[in-house]
């Protein structure tokens, strides 16, 4: 006997409250009002490679390589005169090194070739960079205040998900950067990505959320979490 599949059911769509919205990020500002990146850069060039260099890596780990590197490399030039073999040396700590390195070199010798050692502050230009993704041009224009965006990560998925900014339809990176974009107005806009990065890597960790230092738990759905409230 013949039998077919049926189709998966579609992602239930709920309604975002703006109300909600308003009211968390009302909070977060109270909190931190002027909330910046984890990684250190002194300018857009080494903006630009840390972030590259912090793909599934921590900004703790990508910080401790950076740091005497950019001391000694802080542009193109500097950086493809180390060689890409003292390069992955000086890396070797975080994650993919090898695969990075490689990209930080194509990346300058491009730089170099194309953009007189800038790096291009825009989003197509940047794309078009080794090693340069969305999330990471994302980061960089966002952080510069070049143009508003929210780089979304593992944190930021699970805390959109959760404190219920949204709905279970969207369901890749790309979509929930997409909503989060038409959903939190305009003046938290800039500053939403760390807010929701930092909310997620020290407070509504995966595992075991810290639901009681958290300072919307009055006001989290707690979309997804096994809660059990203080007593």
């Amino acid at each position: 006997m013949k039998t077919t599949k049926r189709a998966p059911k579609a992602a239930k769509r709920r309604k975002v409250d703006p109300e909600l919205i308003r009211q968390l990020f009302e909070r977060f500002e109270q909190d931190k009002p002027d909330p910046k990146t984890e990684l250190n850069f002194v300018n857009p060039f080494t903006l630009t490679v840390a972030v590259a260099l912090s793909a599934q890596t921590t900004d703790v780990a990508v910080n401790k390589a950076t740091a005497p590197l950019f001391a000694i490399a802080d542009n193109p030039a500097d950086m493809l005169a180390l060689g890409e073999d003292k390069l992955m040396r000086m890396i070797s700590s975080i994650g993919l090194y090898r695969n990075k390195a490689k990209n930080v070199m194509e990346m300058c010798r491009i730089l170099l070739a194309q953009y007189d050692g800038d790096i291009p502050l825009n989003r197509a230009a940047l794309l078009s960079l080794p090693g340069v993704g969305n999330k990471t041009a994302s980061v960089v224009l966002n952080e510069l205040d070049i143009e508003p965006a929210i780089a979304v990560d593992t944190h930021v998925y699970r805390v959109s998900h959760r404190l219920g900014l949204v709905d279970a339809s969207a369901n890749t990176p790309d979509k929930v950067e997409a909503v989060l974009v038409k959903v939190i107005p305009k003046p938290w806009l800039t500053r939403a990505h760390h807010w929701l990065i930092l909310h997620g890597r020290y407070v509504c960790v995966a595992r075991k959320p810290k639901c009681e230092i958290c300072i919307v738990r009055d006001l989290c759905p707690k979309i997804g979490v096994e809660f059990t409230p203080l007593v």
